[in-house]
């Protein structure tokens, strides 16, 4: 199944895709040369390329024919390195991508103004827009990751972390930007309220499903697959849905049991092929899945104001392969 909806979608975009990765290249053009060697190290490491996707495919889904939408569309890419290459130096990560995280080859500070020079990318390309709502979507989007972030670090280790506590950091620090994207493609093709509202769900619901399959992976994939070692979440003392369900649902025992691993980050392999155990008997990963499918349908559903074409189509194709991963 996984296979085949990425063979669709491939087919669907991908000379999009050759031209989003055209323009990252074009429009990445610092003074500095180090700046675009570390920049690059992070863009063109094998990013799915969904945000600018979802730009443009909501720009022409509200009927936009403008040449510049490729363009345009970077401005959600090189945000997202920048919070990505941040985030990573904010928790110590080893690796992004399958890759050497930035800040173990380069010093964290310059990698932080790295960051800092990709949001101000973003930033410059929005305004190229002309649209001050534009601006002000990136300015929301900037402030909601921030305050997303310093959230998580607050949870972090925080074993009575609620549903409804995920769920505001994961809106912050994963929905916001498909958010985003999405309405900006509606708001550059100046589709009115109506329709920027319902690319706003849209963006919404498959942001949480997005994040909480990367959630389910972090439990049930391998090393190669998800770029970075299983387990990372928990060895950072991030507690996400799978969890925090299964720690709801255990008996007193069993709980006990997993809040000793969460509090030791030097866990074995033993203990989390134990805890990956638990997580399917106390259905974490079930009424994670669950919920993630239900996303799913409400984001779909949002897009019954538009007229069908080939742009609704791929949209649901994505938000059918977001959940699709983790299968």
């Amino acid at each position: 199944m996984k296979q085949e909806l990425k063979r669709r979608l491939i087919s669907l975009v991908e000379q999009d895709l050759i031209d989003i990765e055209t323009a990252l290249h074009g429009n990445l053009t610092p003074n500095l040369p180090l700046v675009k060697e570390i920049a690059g190290h992070l863009l063109f490491s094998g990013g799915k390329r969904i945000r600018p996707l979802l730009m443009i495919l909501s720009a022409r889904l509200c009927g936009y024919r403008g040449n510049d939408t490729i363009g345009f569309s970077t401005i959600f890419e090189y945000l997202h390195a920048a919070t990505l290459l941040h985030d990573d130096v904010v928790d110590e990560a080893d690796l992004r991508r399958g890759k050497p995280a930035a800040h173990t080859q380069w010093s964290r500070p310059k990698v932080v103004l790295t960051g800092d020079f990709l949001l101000a990318r973003s930033l410059s390309l929005a305004a190229k827009t002309g649209l001050p709502d534009i601006i002000a979507v990136m300015a929301n989007i900037t402030e909601e990751m921030s305050q997303g972030e310093i959230e998580q670090m607050e949870q972090k280790g925080n074993a009575r972390l609620t549903e409804a506590q995920y769920m505001t950091v994961i809106q912050r620090k994963t929905a916001v930007l498909l958010q985003g994207a999405c309405k900006s493609g509606g708001i550059l093709a100046r589709a009115g309220n109506k329709k920027e509202a319902a690319l706003d769900a849209f963006g919404y619901h498959l942001g949480v499903a997005f994040q909480m399959a990367d959630d389910l992976l972090d439990y049930t994939a391998k090393a190669e697959t998800l770029g970075k070692n299983p387990g990372a979440d928990i060895r950072e003392g991030k507690l996400t849905l799978p969890l925090i369900k299964a720690l709801e649902n255990a008996p007193e025992r069993d709980r006990t049991w997993m809040l000793n691993v969460i509090a030791d980050p030097d866990f074995d392999e033993k203990d989390f092929n134990t805890l990956q155990k638990q997580l399917h008997q106390y259905k974490g990963i079930e009424y994670t899945e669950q919920k993630a499918a239900h996303h799913i349908d409400l984001a779909k559903q949002s897009l019954g104001v538009f007229t069908p074409c080939q742009a609704m189509d791929t949209m649901m194709l994505i938000a059918d392969y977001a959940i699709a991963r983790n299968v």
